[in-house]
């Protein structure tokens, strides 16, 4: 549905030149959604598979260890969409310390993000801080604590104009609202995540949320990868997920010009509902994605370990080792050591065995300083995983 009353064009004067900026109208639209038959079916097979996904969290031997890549995953997924070259791989190296050959302002980003989502979880899980501007603000000074963007007021709102797309605001695809309206704008959306004036049922409230905040682009840098993160940021308040399971960056990155151009056809038209149906079938594909990953990961492992048991008077020792790989699938010795307890000698012996069986590989061909890689377990979580180019 095209709407007329979808917020305000204001002629602002920037970088020397006059240009229309757009301030939108709080949350919910008006008039408001119509929710179809067909979208309604499109919300509710999403609705299903994020209830299998919920379901399957409970299975798993150790949520824990499915969880720390994960996150990592969707990390390095969100800040490609943004431009990064970087892969998983890459930070796992870089996380492993002492690893050369990685893109470093690249990987720190991806580094920072992780960072900024766990405090993110961790606050919200405490239960001290609701999903509010505060929130996110701290979220976003860790996100460019580091590195590129540092400088480009981390924690704070814009205090400059900004654009989206072309080289100036005058030949921009899209300019947000001038940083005098920015705190307005951010406050209508804090009383629309928290259920002011009225409840949104969630899928739409996250669907309507991440649009709404990239169209007001708060911050200098790091709007793309905030707004994707408030989607997880939101299941996890909302406790539809035991766990955060669900992120959508390889969804967005596979689809990028169809999520750049129904973005635009909101903030230009209203269009809402094209919107929400590319949302819902985006949670349920990520969903059963994320399902069928958990699926693949626990079997990999248990059939691995049944392999490793075989091993004789080593299986015991190695078979820590192979549980600190599941938890970082690049480590060195002595990360290993410290994580099973084992001393250096043993902990060198489980590691040649295991890649005496294929399990395991050397990375670095150095005497000293080796990292080690669990090349089956980092297949699976890569896929998808490749750099934009």
């Amino acid at each position: 549905m095209r709407r007329e009353n979808i917020g305000e064009r204001v002629t602002i004067s920037t970088v020397d030149e006059r240009v229309r900026a757009f301030v939108p109208q709080p949350l919910p639209p008006s008039p408001p959604l119509d929710i179809s038959h067909e979208l309604r079916d499109a919300l509710d097979r999403a609705l299903l598979e994020l209830g299998r996904l919920d379901s399957i969290s409970a299975l798993l031997p150790e949520t824990s260890l499915f969880l720390y890549m994960y996150i990592r995953k969707e990390a390095v997924l969100s800040s490609q969409i943004e431009g990064t070259q970087s892969s998983l791989s890459d930070l796992l190296l870089f996380e492993a310390e002492g690893a050369a050959g990685v893109p470093v302002e690249d990987v720190r980003e991806v580094s920072n993000y992780v960072a900024a989502m766990e405090h993110g979880l961790q606050q919200l899980r405490s239960g001290n801080t609701p999903l509010c501007n505060r929130l996110l603000r701290e979220i976003h000074g860790v996100l460019l604590a580091k590195g590129r963007g540092s400088e480009k007021q981390p924690g704070e709102y814009r205090t400059s104009q900004n654009w989206i797309g072309g080289t100036r605001p005058g030949n921009a695809i899209f300019v947000p609202p001038p940083p005098e309206r920015v705190a307005e704008c951010m406050g209508a959306l804090e009383k629309f995540l928290n259920d002011q004036p009225h409840r949104t049922p969630l899928l739409i409230k996250a669907a309507l949320a991440h649009v709404q905040f990239e169209t007001i682009h708060p911050f200098l840098d790091g709007n793309g990868r905030l707004g994707r993160l408030l989607v997880a940021l939101l299941f996890c308040q909302e406790q539809v997920l035991r766990e955060p399971l669900l992120y959508l960056s390889l969804y967005f990155k596979q689809h990028r010009a169809q999520y750049y151009e129904l973005l635009q056809r909101v903030r230009m038209e209203g269009e809402w509902e094209a919107w929400l149906a590319f949302f819902a079938e985006a949670v349920r594909t990520t969903a059963a994605q994320a399902v069928q990953t958990a699926q693949r990961l626990t079997a990999l492992a248990s059939e691995d370990r049944r392999k490793i048991q075989d091993l004789g008077r080593v299986a015991g020792s190695a078979l820590r080792v192979h549980e600190a790989l599941l938890r970082r699938p690049v480590i060195s010795a002595t990360v290993a050591g410290k994580a099973t307890g084992l001393v250096p000698n043993t902990v060198g012996k489980s590691l040649r065995a295991l890649m005496k069986i294929g399990l395991v590989k050397e990375l670095t061909g150095q005497k000293r300083n080796r990292l080690y890689s669990y090349p089956r377990y980092l297949d699976v979580l890569n896929e998808g995983t490749e750099p934009i180019r």
